[in-house]
């Protein structure tokens, strides 16, 4: 995770509400990466190490697997996985390899960081001859589990949206003709249909959702604000994503995934 110094630090109790659910696009892509070449494994964002075991599985013994986040307290969790071989803490911004990787590996961090017309080509710059740049982003933005946050707080609260920092990605077109050019660069989407679960009188698509995607707008807020926030959010999932009777739903989420091998 790629976390603003002005920002509280992730919660990783949280992000891991729901483990399952976000890992199985890390594995997916990671299943996309074809014949690794020489050079050490990158978990760029490697957030709590959840992908950790799977990255070593992937690397053997003859690479090293480096974890990169900028939250102290995911590294903290990352550290206990005993996966990686070094763990460092970095913007990605400003983060930069000790040698050129094999395999830069990215699950769900880069709609953190903004300005990715120069971020993705300045990554794909540092990989080996042969090397892979993986990249899996949620793509949800457009949908109500998302956009209704940002609809809602600029009702309430008007003026305070754009100071939150909430992720964002380019349009597919927009990676394919900044890196296609670079070399054999693959881009899909997979739209998975998860089953969430949630505490007794919480909407699940609301715990899904605010540990992450809504994190930057609840930070800013005051308590008042973030239970009539929350309160009015819910309304909208109930009729967006129905609950079952089981307390569960049915959640479409949209993820973006892009390889390129130079």
């Amino acid at each position: 995770m790629n976390s603003a110094q002005q920002t509280p630090d992730w919660n990783p109790g949280a992000y891991a509400r729901f483990h399952d659910q976000r890992l199985r696009p890390a594995l997916d892509l990671l299943n996309a990466v074809g014949q690794m070449s020489a050079g050490d494994v990158i978990d760029l964002g490697c957030g709590n190490g959840a992908m950790g075991k799977a990255l070593r599985a992937r690397a053997g013994t003859s690479r090293e697997v480096i974890g990169v986040d900028a939250s102290p307290a995911m590294l903290d969790k990352a550290r206990g996985e005993k996966s990686y071989s070094i763990l460092q803490q970095a913007d990605i911004n400003d983060w930069h390899p000790r040698r050129a990787p094999g395999l830069l590996f990215s699950n769900a961090a880069l709609h953190w960081v903004g300005n990715h017309e120069q971020l993705m080509p300045r990554l794909a710059s540092m990989l080996g001859k042969g090397g892979t740049l993986a990249i899996q982003m949620p793509h949800q933005n457009k949908a109500p589990s998302h956009r209704v946050w940002l609809s809602l707080v600029e009702e309430l609260y008007p003026g305070r949206v754009e100071k939150m920092g909430t992720p964002g990605v380019m349009a597919p077109v927009k990676y394919e003709e900044l890196l296609g050019p670079l070399g054999q660069f693959r881009l899909w989407e997979t739209e998975y249909y998860q089953r969430l679960v949630a505490e007794k009188g919480s909407h699940p698509v609301r715990r899904f959702t605010e540990s992450t995607y809504a994190r930057p707008i609840l930070d800013a807020l005051d308590a008042e604000e973030k239970a009539d926030l929350i309160a009015r959010y819910e309304d909208v999932m109930h009729s967006a994503y129905p609950v079952r009777e089981d307390g569960s739903v049915l959640f479409p989420f949209r993820r973006m995934f892009f390889t390129l091998t130079v």
